[in-house]
């Protein structure tokens, strides 16, 4: 029995000096997100034993648990894939980026709370992350539009598949109103990707326009006299983005003979990478050096 409790304390300091040592920490961009929108957390691994560690070989070195506050069971749909071995020496800090939407579904609004786990094979232990919570909310629907996907190259003997664009309103924080758009199939049982588009204000009633390529371009105000232009494609990426000011005429959609979509109105306000770099005289004879 002595000899038990010996074996049972050493292991118990074992832990406790390992988790002293080692340390896991989970951070979010964001504490708020929609029903399936993309959750990428990012793990932090500080290893402070005085000797490397080597981490990443095994599928399961690496795992996440999810529980929501009101004891809702969550459904683990699979483990994110996180296989990618690396030695972290002592007094190194790694971080390690996982999108946990594919595989948790966190459609149900309400509380949650993320552990990560850490194995340390070499050492037979576990280090656990501190509980990181976030909250899912719903949004209030703007406008919906069904569309074809269109057909591959050289391919024009089938129907196209159909999917829905869905813009939403949500309060992200209780204090800052965002627009969120939502790729589904035509019921909106499945659900590709949900992301935001930015912020906007109380009054804005967002206009959209689809262009002959199924993407969708998306006008609202963002400001006191500011607009958001985005244009995201079918897979539900925003493949352009550009905020215009109200100046003497308020920007709109214009929809031309070709299918094309511009905005009309408004002064669209440059970027820092619009502004072609400048060369100076000194630069610009210098010699080439092989």
């Amino acid at each position: 029995m002595k000899l038990f409790r010996l074996i049972l304390g050493l292991a118990v300091t074992l832990v406790f000096s390992a988790s002293a040592q080692v340390t896991v920490r989970l951070t979010l961009d964001q504490d708020q997100f929609l029903p399936s929108e993309s959750l990428p957390v990012v793990v932090h691994i500080t290893n402070q034993s005085g000797q490397p560690l080597h981490l990443g070989a095994d599928p399961d070195w690496l795992t996440f648990s999810v529980e929501a506050a009101d004891n809702f069971i969550v459904v683990k749909n699979a483990d994110p894939p996180v296989v990618g071995a690396f030695e972290l020496d002592s007094s190194q800090v790694a971080t390690k980026r996982v999108d946990l939407q594919p595989y948790f579904d966190l459609r149900r609004a309400g509380h949650y709370r993320i552990i990560a786990t850490v194995r340390i094979k070499d050492w037979n232990s576990d280090i656990t992350s501190p509980p990181r919570g976030f909250d899912v909310i719903n949004g209030a629907k703007l406008w919906s539009q069904v569309f074809g996907l269109p057909l591959p190259a050289g391919v024009s003997n089938r129907p196209p598949e159909v999917r829905k664009y869905t813009l939403e309103e949500a309060n992200y924080l209780h204090s800052q109103l965002r627009m969120y758009v939502q790729v589904s199939d035509e019921s909106g049982a499945t659900i590709y990707k949900v992301r935001s588009i930015g912020p906007m204000v109380s009054f804005s009633q967002p206009e959209a326009q689809l262009d002959r390529s199924s993407n969708l371009h998306v006008l609202y105000q963002s400001g006191a006299a500011s607009f958001l232009y985005s244009v995201i494609n079918p897979a539900g990426d925003i493949v352009r983005q550009e905020i215009y000011d109200y100046l003497n005429v308020r920007p709109r959609l214009r929809v031309g003979d070709d299918g094309s979509i511009t905005v009309l109105g408004g002064v669209r306000r440059v970027k820092p990478q619009d502004i072609p770099s400048i060369q100076s005289p000194n630069e610009l004879n210098a010699p080439a050096h092989p």
